[in-house]
């Protein structure tokens, strides 16, 4: 199944657990569950995500108040997590994914630039799991970009960019997306891809997770090496001594692709 390959992160369970409990995108919840994973001292939680999520803000408060006060909102933490929503939202058509991933994101970044590419992460992971290449799919997701933000994501997802012709450290938003995608670009396996985006250095782990989340869209679970799936556990803080191996993955992405809404159900 190409969905399970999509799922990683401990954030991740948390939006899990709150569109499945919630049967679909209840905010406050998911901001909620998030600040309680926050309170369990994960590990490497991102500066910028853990103010906000410890700042004693409200869930539609907390990432504009750190904006505002930091100026910078733009780290990739946004995409990091998004594999849970991509695989939900998938059914909801271009506009309903977009649209629910700029909600997601919005609850952590204050900056509208990590919105865009949360949305572009969404729309080509649903373009994937649908059987097209996500390449192609770039300029459509482009066009649903805000106006303001298009021609910055543009530049980061255009056939010949590199991740060399990045203005950012890479756990920026931008650098982020367009290096997963020049990584699934370049090469030809889900391994090689995630080679590829290792082998880039910096925020080796946030890139390499959205890499994944692009590449298993594409190859599947199937193409995931057997040492890796293996030994794979996530822990869960605040959860005891629960741990998510390979197989509970893999049973939350079907759990996923099946409750979430459809082009048909939502309207759109």
């Amino acid at each position: 199944m190409r969905s399970a390959a999509l799922l990683l992160s401990n954030l991740v369970d948390k939006a899990r657990e709150s569109l499945l409990e919630r049967d679909g995108l209840d905010l406050p919840d998911v901001f909620d569950r998030f600040r309680r994973w926050a309170a369990g001292a994960p590990k490497d939680v991102g500066l910028q995500t853990e103010d906000v999520l410890t700042n004693g803000q409200p869930w539609d408060r907390a990432a504009a108040l750190h904006f505002r006060t930091n100026g910078r909102a733009a780290g990739n933490g946004s995409l990091m997590r998004a594999a849970t929503s991509a695989v939900y939202f998938a059914g909801a058509g271009q506009a309903g994914t977009m649209e629910a991933a700029r909600r997601i994101a919005a609850l952590t970044h204050g900056d509208r630039a990590a919105w865009e590419g949360t949305a572009v992460l969404h729309e080509l992971v649903r373009a994937a799991l649908d059987g097209a290449d996500p390449d192609v799919a770039v300029p459509d997701a482009l066009a649903a970009v805000h106006p303001d933000h298009r021609a910055r994501w543009a530049v980061v997802l255009a056939a010949d960019w590199h991740p060399d012709e990045a203005t950012e450290f890479n756990g920026a938003v931008w650098p982020c997306l367009g290096s997963a995608l020049w990584a699934l670009r370049t090469t030809g396996s889900f391994e090689e891809s995630l080679a590829a985006a290792v082998d880039l250095g910096g925020d080796t782990d946030t890139v390499a997770a959205v890499t994944g989340m692009l590449a298993g869209a594409v190859y599947g679970a199937e193409a995931v090496p057997a040492r890796w799936t293996g030994p794979l556990h996530v822990p869960l803080p605040g959860h005891g001594d629960r741990v998510l191996r390979a197989l509970d993955l893999a049973a939350l992405a079907e759990a996923l692709a099946k409750a979430g809404p459809s082009v048909a159900t939502s309207g759109r």
